[in-house]
């Protein structure tokens, strides 16, 4: 706590434009809609203040917790006693260009830009390739740290190179083929970088194409995802040869419930915050899931959403 507070005091004195926020609800950032507070965070708006952020929080020895859109996040009820960096300003913001070798459309992104902006910005500009990102609820730098996908697409499928900041505010370039993406992985998965920026080649597309593919995609995630409710999307890693949705629904437990968390009826592998839920009811109904799905199918699952305490 005494770290914290002279980092709060030099980050203060360094930056005091930086906008800082003490004992912050952590339900306001997470899709899930749970969370106690975080005791610092930080939101700076420009390169300059998260490279302050990030060398001050090094020279103290705080390790910072680099927070997207709180999509794939369960934050414990009593709150996080470290120190959360959010991006935004700059980072909230896309560029359109061509490439000037080859003529081809790239879209520059910062790291907090939401995918749903970003695929509707590459329809705009009548590009292809991103319709799949619409319906995930993530963040640019969150996407890329844990290669998110859906209905066939990855993030990485368009990828040209990233940008991101070492724990010593330095700036490092990789280019795609050196992130080392695979399921649901990437080398930022670790979390020892703050993804600042990405660039997207895409190609040109048919408009009314492009929409059609992101409308259908729409109806289909209505359909079967529970989105009337706060959640953190897929609550478990997909089993080699198996699908966690099946096995939870084989073992008979849609619907099931602890407190406010519920395993979604429309769709087992999300749990849902229907009103009130904790973390601590989240978890046990996890744990509960796990032991019933391994007595029942000898199938180990293992929890997708990353949870802070």
């Amino acid at each position: 706590m005494e770290r914290l507070e002279e980092l709060k005091k030099r980050l203060k004195e360094r930056s005091p434009e930086l906008e800082l926020r003490e004992r912050e609800p952590m339900s306001r950032y997470t899709t899930f809609r749970i969370g106690g507070p975080a005791v610092l965070m930080a939101l700076p708006r420009n390169m300059e203040q998260v490279q302050t952020v990030v060398r001050e929080a090094k020279a103290l020895e705080v390790e910072p917790f680099f927070l997207g859109n709180g999509s794939n996040l369960l934050v414990a009820d009593k709150g996080y006693s470290g120190f959360v960096v959010k991006l935004t300003g700059e980072f909230e913001e896309i560029c359109f260009e061509t490439a000037p070798k080859n003529g081809k459309p790239l879209l520059t992104a910062g790291g907090a830009v939401l995918l749903s902006k970003l695929s509707q910005t590459a329809l705009h500009w009548e590009l292809t390739g991103l319709e799949f990102a619409q319906g995930i609820p993530g963040s640019v730098g969150g996407a890329i740290t844990m290669n998110a996908g859906a209905y066939g697409g990855e993030i990485s499928q368009n990828l040209i190179w990233v940008c991101g900041l070492d724990r010593n505010g330095e700036e490092q370039n990789f280019r795609a083929s050196e992130c080392d993406f695979s399921y649901r992985k990437s080398i930022f998965s670790g979390g020892g970088f703050l993804i600042v920026e990405a660039l997207f080649q895409l190609e040109p597309g048919d408009p009314s194409a492009i929409k059609a593919r992101m409308d259908q995609l729409a109806v289909q995630r209505r359909e079967k995802q529970p989105l009337e409710y706060p959640s953190a999307g897929s609550m478990f890693k997909r089993p080699p040869g198996y699908f966690a949705a099946a096995l939870i629904d084989q073992c008979g437990l849609k619907g099931f419930s602890v407190g406010g968390a519920q395993v979604s009826e429309k769709h087992a592998g999300f749990v849902v915050n229907r009103g009130g839920a904790t973390c601590a009811d989240v978890l046990e109904l996890v744990d509960q899931v796990k032991e019933r799905v391994l007595a029942q199918t000898g199938v180990e699952l293992e929890m997708e959403v990353k949870v802070l305490k």
